[in-house]
């Protein structure tokens, strides 16, 4: 359902919210009784743009109204509201594929740039479940079922050439997004940039050390180039636990404004990025040494868990359901054929395990100096012992960048964190 007559667009406070949502016969009766009782509230984070929940008498529903600036900025930096439809197209595309992952959506406005969605309750941010030490045991299931699906069926081992290209064509303007992925993940933090900040003075070598670093520089401009340049499949964009909504038996994606088609190890690292992030901010939240050590060793299970059941599932979906015009089966007919092409899946995955890798280190350094950063580590109170989980996951982050071939399993990426767990860094201050 949706509406897009030029001009229409403005920004909905709480009464014209309500005004909006009570002309909308479906929502109004989902909500139930008179709209003057429904309660609003805002939960946006305050990156991009506004979130409402709005309760009736009957039933719940979650708006989102995007802004046209970075909120978290300001009017400085104008946003096309155009991400607003990318973003429905994305949850439309990813309901098909990957059902009961993504919230219902229940309307959309496209001139007010405005969503309506199901309302996720008891759901919460992954995010601060992590940061309280919380462990999820439905996550890796639904995560790697998530990530495998959207990711397989909209590449070219599912679809054909021209189904392909028109899924590209679809989400090539949403390169207004694409261009802060650009600039505040794969350039910045690497170089003097006003929206840039790190735990000062503790980090200020640090990140002095990321604009001097050229074997770094090499390696970040060859993942932003993948990025700019490789449209292997739809991609969410931004996968990290905070656009990840979560109870103990079931996950919900959220938040795909920056979809567009990439490389599908941004959106495997992204989730493993932010994982490993919060096994190193976690010693920072412990009020005595070790008590949080079963919700450490679980977070590095479950990063393991993720790459290997992703793979899983990913490489099933090749053999069974492989129809794209790439690696067509008639190329790989008899014994001989399906053994190489199984051993050329199995090469497949070593490569999206590499830029896997790449990525997660990318995401990491960005959410330490960038601009927007992690409550996983913001929310460590004492500035220092929050310095020295950040230098931890930033040396780790530089060794899987710089070093990825080292990095040969995922069980190299655990082993090599938790050698890191107890280092004490050199921190200026």
């Amino acid at each position: 359902m949706t509406g897009d007559r030029a001009g229409d667009y403005r920004i909905l406070h709480e009464a014209a919210l309500r005004d909006h949502l009570a002309g909308l016969p479906d929502i109004a009766a989902l909500l139930g009784g008179e709209p003057a009782s429904w309660e609003i509230t805002e939960v946006g984070d305050g990156n991009l743009n506004l979130v409402f929940i709005m309760k009736g008498a009957s039933g719940g529903v979650a708006v989102k109204q995007a802004l046209p600036y970075v909120r978290l900025v300001g009017e400085s930096w104008p946003l096309p509201l155009s991400r607003a439809h990318y973003e429905y197209l994305a949850l439309s595309r990813q309901a098909q594929i990957a059902p009961g992952l993504v919230p219902a959506l229940l309307h959309h406005n496209e001139a007010l740039a405005l969503t309506v969605m199901e309302l996720l309750e008891p759901h919460i941010i992954m995010r601060k479940g992590l940061v309280a030490g919380t462990q999820y045991p439905g996550f890796v299931g639904d995560i790697t079922t998530f990530m495998a699906r959207t990711l397989f069926f909209t590449s070219d081992l599912a679809l054909s050439a021209a189904e392909k290209k028109e899924g590209i064509a679809a989400f090539a303007g949403n390169h207004a997004l694409c261009k802060i992925t650009e600039d505040l993940i794969f350039t910045d933090p690497y170089r003097i940039a006003e929206q840039n900040r790190w735990t000062a003075p503790y980090l200020n070598a640090l990140a002095a050390s990321l604009r001097d670093d050229m074997e770094l520089h090499v390696a970040i401009s060859r993942l932003k180039l993948k990025f700019m340049a490789s449209p292997e499949a739809l991609l969410h964009g931004d996968l990290h636990t905070g656009s990840i909504m979560v109870t103990d038996h079931q996950t919900r994606v959220i938040d795909p404004e920056f979809a567009f088609y990439g490389p599908m190890g941004f959106d495997v690292g992204a989730v493993i990025a932010n994982l490993v992030m919060a096994y190193f901010a976690s010693a920072g939240h412990e009020r005595a040494t070790g008590e949080r050590a079963a919700f450490e060793a679980w977070v590095l299970e479950t990063v393991e868990k993720v790459w290997s059941e992703f793979a899983r599932k990913f490489l099933d979906l090749w053999r069974a359901e492989g129809t794209g015009d790439a690696y067509p089966v008639s190329l790989f007919a008899g014994a001989q054929g399906a053994a190489r092409l199984e051993a050329e899946r199995q090469a497949y995955l070593h490569r999206l395990f590499a830029d896997t890798v790449g990525f997660a280190a990318a995401k990491t350094i960005r959410r330490i100096f960038g601009l927007a950063h992690n409550i996983d580590f913001e929310l460590i109170e004492h500035p220092k012992k929050r310095a020295v989980s950040e230098a931890r996951a930033v040396r780790l982050a530089r060794a899987m960048m710089v070093e990825t071939g080292t990095f040969r399993t995922i069980a190299d990426v655990t082993g090599a964190a938790r050698k890191l767990r107890d280092w004490r860094p050199e921190l200026t201050g």
